[in-house]
């Protein structure tokens, strides 16, 4: 095994795809890098997602400004980790929004969570000097709110834990399009370092129940048709089941973490090994999951330092 992180030697650059999901509607995406998305209104543009750094964020914006020259006026972000929102300061929105839960976590853990995901993944922190220091939202909400892009209403809710306990979904009415940040995954790994493994699968159900045309999720291609949205969200429902199952039990009966990460790869392995970011995620995935086994609710924070004393344990 090796002695680094697998995303320590991630350095290809990725190929970017724009891809329509629906009228004015756009999946901006990069073979298992972060996904954002575009929603252009009558007269303003909503981003989904800032990137990680100002200079990847002006690669969205290069493609927005090839459909749209009106101003991007909100920037909602669907949760907090350092690679989705570091990159906000670029857009100049006057609005920048996410959950209550979602700031809480800011303020819990954001300086700690840059520091680990900045060791972990180099490449995704492109121009970071640039990166103006946390990032703040200018709104938030509870449970759900509305926003109008002139006639065009966005609707911004909060339907459960899953990949954080702050996820929100972005639906688009007039469209049948939703955004679901890293709830969804499509041909990716879910990173659920920061997840709750118990919630997750009856929020993917309320997600399924609206039904939607076309999703773009946090990490893979544009899910466009109903079919293929319904398999990315079983296909992720199974990517997360399969990860929290054996470290459960391996915790059940007082086991090592080094047990429940050998557990969990000969059950995730033979079915998701050629996922993206696979290898990335899975040292993270299985802590997290030995974790809510053994009854710790609220994910730990991730340090620079954990994530070396953790990585240096599953290598024994």
């Amino acid at each position: 095994m090796a002695n680094a992180f697998a995303s320590q030697g991630d350095t290809a650059e990725k190929q970017i795809s724009f891809t329509e999901i629906g009228n004015g509607l756009y999946a901006f995406t990069a073979e298992g890098d972060p996904n954002s998305g575009v929603i252009i209104g009558d007269d303003s543009v909503m981003i989904i997602e800032a990137q990680a750094t100002p200079r990847l964020a002006g690669k969205v914006i290069e493609k927005v400004r090839e459909v749209t020259d009106k101003p991007i006026t909100h920037v909602v972000l669907t949760h907090y980790h350092a690679v989705r929102v570091l990159g906000a300061s670029a857009f100049g929105a006057q609005q920048v929004i996410m959950s209550d839960a979602a700031r809480a976590m800011v303020v819990e853990r954001g300086q700690e969570d840059w520091d680990s995901e900045f060791q972990r993944f180099p490449r995704l922190f492109q121009g970071h000097e640039s990166i103006p220091g946390l990032t703040w939202p200018t709104t938030t909400f509870d449970t759900g709110m509305t926003v109008y892009l002139g006639s065009r209403r966005v609707d911004l809710m909060h339907l459960g834990r899953a990949h954080t306990a702050g996820d929100i979904v972005i639906h688009v009415p007039d469209e049948n399009v939703m955004f679901t940040g890293d709830i969804v995954e499509y041909h990716s790994a879910c990173y659920c370092g920061d997840g709750h493994f118990a919630d997750w699968g009856d929020t993917l159900d309320n997600i399924a129940a609206f039904d939607v045309d076309a999703i773009a999720p946090g990490r893979g291609d544009a899910l466009v048709g109903k079919e293929m949205v319904n398999a990315a969200i079983e296909s992720t429902r199974d990517f997360v089941e399969s990860t929290y199952r054996p470290a459960a039990r391996v915790a059940a009966r007082g086991g090592s973490l080094k047990e429940a990460w050998d557990a969990v790869r000969a059950e995730c392995d033979p079915k998701f090994k050629d996922f993206a970011i696979y290898e990335h995620c899975l040292p993270f995935n299985v802590a997290r999951a030995y974790d809510e086994a053994r009854g710790i609710d609220t994910p730990r924070i991730w340090t620079a330092q954990r994530d070396l004393e953790m990585w240096a344990d599953l290598q024994g």
